[in-house]
C-alpha cells in the first residue's frame, strides 16, 4: 500500500479508509500530532482551519475505539453545529471500515430521536457543550468507557461563552480521560484550562511560512468611506466588477456584520450572482443545507460572517474576498489562508477604506510585508463576459467527499426492527451464513422501530441482497430491498 500513513502502524481497517479518502500524505499538523496522539499523549495544538487538524484527532480516536463497546470511548467538543457535522462526517469515514457508531448531539434538533439514537451502540460521540451537558443531566450520555476528550476550536468556544459548560462536562467525568485541546490562538483562559485539566500535553503549533503565504496573490482596493449605490464608483460597485473581472470558480466574500451580509447578498442576487449566505441570525437547517450547498457546487459564492464560518472546510477556494476589511490581524490570515492550500495558488482581495489603514498597516506589520495596492479600472463588457456566462451555466455537482465508498457498499433496508425484537447480532448471523460473507463485509447497522438498516462492505451486497430474498432472520424471510 503506497499511504504514507502507513508509518504509524495503524491498523488495516483504518489505513484503507484513508486511502479511499486519498488521504496519502500527513500533513504538518499530523505529522507531529500522530505519533503522541497515538502513544495516548495529551496534546494542544495551535493551527489554522484547513491545516488538517480534524484528521490529526480522528485518526488517533478511530484506531483506538472498539466495535464491541457499547458506549463511547471518545467525545469531541465543537462550539458550532456545523464543525459538529463536519467533524461528525471526518469520523464517520475515516471510521468506516471499522464499522463505528458517530452520533452527533446539536440543538436545534429534537433530543428524543438523539436519546434513541444513544440507547444503541455509540463509538464517538460529537456535539456542542450545551447539548452534550443536557444529556449527560438526563443521564442519557454514559461515558463510563470514555478514554478521550477532545476541546476543538477553543478560542471560538471562549468567544461565544461556552467555556463554563465545558469546565462542567470535564467535571462529571469520573475517571480522567486523555485530552486533547485544538485552537488557533492560546489566550489566557485557555491557558488556565490547560493547566487545570491537562496532563504534562506536549505543545505543537503550526505556523504559515511566508513561502506559503506567496502562494496567494494579495491585493488592496482603497474605497470611498459611503456605499451609495446609485454611484459608479461606490464599495458595491467596484466589489461587483472586481467579481466580474476575476470569475473565481468558488470564493469565500467575508463581511464584517450579519446586516452587511444579508445586504450584499441581497445585492448580489438581484444583479443575477448566484450567492449563499450564513451567519449567526440565519435559521440552523437553513445554514446547514448552504454550508452543504456551497460544497456540492450549486453556487460558487458563499457571503459569511468571520464566527459562523470558523472552522468550516472547503476544498480549493480559489478566491477570498474582504468585502469589509478585519478588524483582527490574526483575523485577515485566517481568512485568506482558506485559498492557496497545498501548494495551489490562490487570491485574496481586500477593501479599504480610510478607517480600515490603521488596521491595515497593523496586518502588514503582522504579516511583514506590505499588501500590495491595486489601481481601479472597471473592466470591459468583454473582459467581464465569461463571468455573467457561467451565471447562467446549468450546475454540476461536485463529487462529495467519501463517495468513493459508495462504489463499495451498498446499504440495504430491512422490514423489522426493535417492535419485532430484531438486534444487530440476528443481522450478522444471518449475513455471516451466506457462503463467502465474513463479519468484515458488515458495516454499520441501524436498528429502529419497525425498519433495520445495514451496509454491506467490499462490493458484495448484491449477493447479501440476493441471498437474504430466501433467508430468514429471527425465524422469518424479511423484505429486503437496496436503500434509496
Amino acid at each position: 500500500m503506497n499511504n504514507q500513513f502507513c508509518k504509524y502502524d495503524l491498523s488495516k481497517e483504518i489505513l484503507e479508509s484513508l486511502t479511499i479518502l486519498n488521504y496519502t500524505v500527513p500533513t504538518k499538523i499530523q505529522e507531529q500530532v500522530l505519533p503522541e496522539a497515538l502513544s495516548g499523549r495529551d496534546v494542544v495544538g495551535r493551527s489554522q482551519t484547513g491545516s488538517g487538524k480534524t484528521a490529526a484527532f480522528a485518526i488517533p480516536l478511530c484506531e483506538e475505539a472498539i466495535w464491541e463497546e457499547n458506549t463511547p470511548t471518545a467525545l469531541v467538543l465543537e462550539p458550532t453545529r456545523e464543525l459538529t457535522m463536519q467533524t461528525k462526517q471526518e469520523l464517520y469515514l475515516i471510521g468506516r471500515k471499522k464499522r463505528l457508531k458517530v452520533p452527533d448531539l446539536i440543538g436545534g434538533f429534537p433530543i428524543e430521536k438523539q436519546i434513541q439514537s444513544l440507547k444503541q451502540k455509540s463509538h464517538i460521540v460529537v456535539g456542542t457543550p450545551g447539548r452534550i451537558l443536557d444529556h449527560i443531566l438526563r443521564g442519557t450520555l454514559s461515558f463510563d468507557a470514555l478514554k478521550s476528550v477532545v476541546i476543538d476550536e477553543a478560542d471560538l468556544m471562549l468567544d461565544m461563552g461556552f467555556f463554563e459548560d465545558v469546565k462542567k462536562i470535564l467535571d462529571t467525568l469520573k475517571k480522567t480521560p486523555r485530552i486533547m485541546l485544538f485552537s488557533a490562538t492560546i489566550e489566557e483562559p485557555i491557558k488556565r484550562m490547560i493547566e487545570q485539566y491537562l496532563k504534562n500535553p506536549v505543545f505543537i503549533a503550526i505556523e504559515d511560512t511566508l513561502e506559503e503565504q506567496n502562494h496567494i496573490r494579495q491585493e488592496i482596493y482603497e474605497v470611498e468611506e459611503e456605499d451609495k449605490e446609485e454611484e459608479s464608483n461606490s464599495k458595491y460597485k467596484m466589489f461587483l466588477h472586481v467579481l466580474a473581472k476575476e470569475n473565481p470558480d468558488s470564493c469565500m466574500i467575508f463581511c464584517g456584520t450579519k446586516e452587511m451580509v444579508n445586504v450584499l447578498c441581497r445585492k448580489l442576487r438581484r444583479d443575477g450572482v448566484k450567492a449563499g449566505m450564513i451567519h449567526g441570525d440565519i435559521d440552523q437547517q437553513d445554514r446547514i443545507r448552504t454550508v452543504e450547498g456551497f460544497r456540492e457546487g450549486r453556487f460558487r459564492y458563499l457571503i459569511a460572517t468571520d464566527v459562523v464560518a470558523r472552522g468550516i472546510d472547503f476544498d480549493r477556494l480559489s478566491h477570498v474576498f474582504n468585502y469589509d476589511f478585519p478588524t483582527g490581524r490574526e483575523t485577515y490570515v485566517h481568512r485568506i489562508g482558506r485559498t492557496g492550500r497545498n501548494g495551489e495558488t490562490g487570491t485574496a482581495i481586500s477593501f479599504v477604506t480610510s478607517a480600515d489603514q490603521k488596521m491595515k498597516r497593523m496586518v502588514e506589520t503582522y504579516v511583514g510585508y506590505e499588501l500590495p495596492i491595486n489601481i481601479y479600472q472597471q473592466g470591459t463588457a468583454e473582459e467581464e463576459k465569461p463571468f455573467w456566462d457561467r451565471q447562467k451555466e446549468k450546475v454540476v455537482l461536485k463529487k462529495k467527499k467519501g463517495e468513493a465508498f459508495q462504489q463499495t457498499i451498498m446499504k440495504l433496508t430491512i422490514s423489522g426492527g426493535k417492535k419485532s425484537k430484531m438486534r444487530a447480532v440476528d443481522i450478522v448471523g444471518t449475513i455471516c451464513s451466506i457462503d463467502g460473507i465474513l463479519a468484515e463485509d458488515i458495516g454499520a447497522i441501524d436498528v429502529r422501530d419497525s425498519i433495520t438498516y445495514v451496509e454491506i462492505l467490499n462490493g458484495k451486497g448484491d449477493k447479501v441482497l440476493n441471498a437474504l430474498q430466501v433467508k430468514t432472520i429471527k425465524g422469518k424471510i424479511r423484505k429486503v430491498r437496496k436503500t434509496r
